[in-house]
């Protein structure tokens, strides 16, 4: 049988798949709400993934295969008309090539009718300061990203400016002006491409994510000096989050940062997708607004106690994760044990539950 990954792509998109894997001695395989799928039933041969990966880079506009095979891992984006964008992580494994791809629709959807409420999206009213988005792999952080990104745009006539590794949503000129860059193809580093946009008049800038000192440190700086700058990490949990931050710096700057934090951070999201009573995945927040009470806590550094200010809150502009899974489970959206299993912190969540 000849390997096609149009005819792969086509299939993983009418089967709703988030994420499609290629990897030798497995079958094709589809994430489907958190569930894993065999597209077929045959296992591939290091020579079918190498024809499949092939055929990748060749709708990547023939993109070139030196990075693949001299690093061992590339990570670009493509597109098919008529069909959908996909995100690409193509790496060696075991002396044979292998791919996972990410699954992105054209047209971002409504934000209410993936279960993102309105009040988060208009987290990004603000004018200037740090919004993060936070949570695990593939929990959705992106796709909020960008709707917090269209809506600025939509509503706001500012220049935004995006920064990916690589781009996933497509965003038009709306009311707002959006200049979009990939890492890698339109700057260096993230780094290069951060030093670069403080002297491209930005008001917007979304950094895909915050990875290391030196895009932490200057996402800090863009923040202070009177921009609106949307970032993720890989954390879960307003506290986790800080901490993670602050813990990337020297001890002789975590003082100074922790000031700079109290001054400039806006908002801390963090995101899961958790599985409803009907079999679907359905998005579930925590949001800490950074109030005078907050900032404090972050310049003291106290910053444990911050999960328990955000438990005592429970409204809809400042939440735990914790509020949040009860909230779903009393509605009957989520049951007792999605709730228990998604929690930050088990034992409140026990005695939301009245489990002893």
């Amino acid at each position: 049988m000849t390997m096609n990954i149009q005819e792969l792509l086509q299939r993983s998109v009418e089967q709703n798949a988030s994420d499609i894997f290629i990897i030798a001695g497995q079958p094709v395989t589809i994430k489907v709400f958190h569930q894993m799928h065999t597209l077929e039933e045959k296992r591939l041969l290091p020579d079918d993934t190498r024809i499949l990966i092939t055929q990748i880079y060749e709708f990547a506009s023939n993109r070139s295969q030196d990075k693949l095979q001299e690093k061992g891992d590339d990570d670009f984006s493509f597109s098919i008309a008529g069909l959908s964008r996909f995100r690409v992580s193509t790496y060696k494994q075991r002396g044979s090539y292998a791919a996972v791809i990410r699954v992105i629709s054209f047209a971002l959807p409504d934000p209410e009718s993936i279960g993102i409420p309105q009040n988060i999206i208009k987290l990004a009213d603000i004018k200037k300061g740090l919004v993060l988005v936070t949570g695990p792999a593939g929990m959705g952080k992106s796709t909020t990203q960008a709707c917090m990104i269209d809506y600025i745009n939509k509503t706001y006539a500012k220049h935004i400016i995006t920064l990916e590794d690589p781009i996933e949503h497509l965003h038009s000129h709306k009311k707002s002006i959006v200049s979009q860059r990939e890492i890698s193809i339109d700057s260096e580093s993230y780094v290069n491409a951060l030093r670069a946009v403080l002297r491209q008049a930005p008001d917007v800038i979304l950094l895909g994510e915050m990875r290391d000192y030196g895009t932490i440190n200057i996402a800090l700086t863009a923040a202070e000096t009177g921009h609106t700058v949307i970032s993720t990490l890989h954390t879960l949990g307003a506290a986790t989050t800080i901490d993670r931050i602050i813990d990337v710096f020297p001890a002789n700057q975590q003082h100074q940062v922790r000031l700079q934090l109290a001054m400039s951070l806006e908002t801390v999201i963090s995101q899961q997708l958790v599985p409803s009573a009907d079999g679907k995945l359905i998005p579930v927040f925590e949001i800490m607004n950074t109030t005078p009470a907050i900032k404090n806590l972050i310049r003291e550094n106290k910053i444990h106690q911050i999960d328990a200010m955000l438990t005592s809150s429970g409204n809809s502009t400042m939440t735990s994760m914790e509020n949040s899974l009860y909230e779903l489970y009393k509605k009957g959206n989520i049951t007792q044990e999605t709730a228990l299993l998604y929690a930050t912190n088990p034992e409140v969540m026990k005695r939301k539950l009245n489990i002893r």
